[in-house]
């Protein structure tokens, strides 16, 4: 409470931006995790990928505001990432064709709008970056990881020409979300602290099901 105190309302009006947006990532947890319980094995709902869109977007912005390298490299590649598995899903195409080309610069066009109206601020985000700090290091390597996990689900995504979430997705993410909770700490980054820490327990129950379903399927 104290340390809440301390905030000014700017900064807990940022904070709250951050944890919406992470609410969204885990409302897309949430979802998969009950589907999975239901199916007893790991399935990829449509709305897990709706889920993690919109909270990209608004993790970026977060990302802009907090001048964060990390989160604005990281959000940018799951972005497209979360576009492909959506045209996997059969869903993109769905959407009007006006919203799709708006949609998929979003990305640029926030770093570019963040750049016009403060371009100084802007520029701070990578001049006042200690890239060769530790925490910086293994939480970039912690981001990596986690976008890395998107390109290894795309991988497999596209060789079976469905969206999955195979088993070494989870294993990297439950290893990335721990390097991302350390530079949370490090860092005094709450929102990654909560949202990686938290999402370390259902990693963990998803890597449960993929190796009961496995054990299921070698019987």
């Amino acid at each position: 409470m104290e340390i809440i105190s301390q905030l000014s309302g700017s900064e807990i009006l940022i904070y709250l931006l951050g944890f919406f947006a992470q609410a969204l990532f885990g409302a897309r947890t949430v979802v998969q995790w009950v589907q999975s319980e239901r199916a007893g094995r790991v399935v990829s709902p449509t709305w897990f990928w709706i889920f993690s869109l919109c909270g990209s977007v608004l993790f970026l912005v977060y990302g802009l505001i907090r001048q964060d390298v990390i989160i604005l490299f990281g959000q940018t590649i799951s972005f497209y990432i979360y576009i492909r598995n959506l045209q996997l899903k059969q869903v993109w195409h769905k959407l009007h064709q006006v919203l799709r080309w708006a949609i998929i610069p979003l990305p640029f066009v926030l770093m570019l709008w963040a750049w016009v109206i403060a371009p100084q601020r802007f520029q701070n985000i990578f001049t006042e970056t200690n890239f060769a700090s530790t925490a910086l290091l293994l939480g970039g390597a912690g981001q990596l990881l986690l976008n890395f996990r998107y390109v290894y689900q795309w991988y497999f995504s596209e060789k079976a020409q469905q969206s999955l979430l195979p088993l070494g997705f989870w294993v990297i993410s439950a290893l990335a979300s721990l390097m991302v909770v350390y530079y949370g700490i490090m860092n005094t980054e709450p929102v990654l602290l909560v949202a990686q820490g938290m999402g370390f327990v259902v990693y963990l129950r998803n890597i449960w099901f993929a190796l009961r379903t496995r054990a299921v399927v070698v019987q």
